[in-house]
């Protein structure tokens, strides 16, 4: 006899008692979960449940704060900055672990200010340990920004060769469409479209068919330029994301990083190193600047909000 999983009621009645809060960045939605010392480690399964929009509280992902000297993956973190005190213990809707994630880095932020587990002045920064390494956050008047660090292609070879490095097949789409794979800590896999028609046709609720796909899977992005694509020496775009393990969500943070680096390559030389990238929950910022590495760096920055505090009954 083989024996189903457990629903996700079933599941978060072992959870009865979690304290959590809801947060938010431009739409890509998170629970969050404060546990400094490690002493409640959430499984994939109740990450997932927690994240079920229909029978638990609904998110893109879980953040679990807790100090990277409580976690194996926090040595290398502490190695490589010893103030990295927090890190950023992240999984998709699917309870799968994740590298690292844009927008959740700068909500991870907001929520450790909201539980007084830092204190952070607009112009300060922040470093945060993520699965890709140590991200540093700045806290803004309107939001806050993050050096997302050096980004570079899955595939460098035949980026160069022909500037594409994979097919992409979705619904909505009459062909296959040529991508481009970038590495922004995670693999994101950009496809740039016509016109917002073609934006807007997209159907995103099933995976769309990367060919070849990375070695870890892909996030897809299909972006529409806009006409002129530059304003005000700012470049602009507009996208949709399909993120590996959530699905369709209202923005990616380092989606939106993968985008800007595609269409920034693909116009050349003359394009700016500013970007204002529209996603259907709102719009963040990417830069291109130098790294204390001497490599180039990608800047994301934009709005964190919690919304709403509770605890599991």
């Amino acid at each position: 006899m083989t024996l189903s999983a457990p629903s996700a009621p079933d599941v978060l009645h072992g959870l009865t008692g979690l304290p959590f809060a809801k947060g938010h960045g431009t739409g890509n939605d998170f629970v969050l979960v404060a546990d400094p010392a490690g002493e409640r480690h959430l499984a994939e399964a109740e990450a997932a449940a927690l994240c079920d929009r229909h029978q638990g509280i609904g998110a893109d992902g879980l953040i679990r704060a807790i100090r990277s000297s409580e976690l194996a993956e926090g040595a290398a973190v502490l190695a490589e900055e010893p103030a990295a005190e927090w890190f950023m213990d992240y999984r998709n809707a699917d309870g799968s672990l994740s590298e690292m994630c844009g927008n959740g880095v700068r909500v991870f932020v907001a929520f450790l200010i909201d539980q007084g587990l830092v204190e952070l002045a607009p112009g300060e920064v922040l470093p945060i340990g993520t699965r890709a390494g140590v991200k540093r956050v700045e806290r803004r008047a309107d939001g806050f920004a993050v050096d997302m660090g050096p980004w570079e292609f899955i595939d460098p070879r035949r980026a160069a060769a022909d500037a594409s490095d994979a097919t992409v097949t979705a619904g909505g789409l009459d062909v296959a469409r040529p991508g481009l794979s970038v590495s922004m800590g995670n693999p994101h896999t950009v496809v740039a479209l016509a016109e917002p028609g073609e934006l807007a046709a997209l159907n995103l609720h099933a995976a769309p068919l990367v060919e070849p796909v990375p070695p870890h899977g892909t996030n897809v992005e299909f972006v529409v330029p806009s006409e002129p694509l530059v304003a005000d020496g700012i470049g602009r775009i507009t996208m949709r994301v399909h993120e590996r393990g959530v699905g369709e969500t209202q923005s990616c943070g380092t989606g939106a990083c993968a985008a800007a680096t595609a269409i920034r390559y693909w116009a050349g030389d003359a394009a700016p190193d500013r970007w204002d990238v529209a996603v259907p929950g709102g719009r963040v910022g990417v830069a291109f600047v130098p790294g204390t590495d001497g490599r180039e760096h990608v800047e994301l920055s934009g709005p964190a909000v919690i919304v709403a505090h509770g605890t599991l009954g």
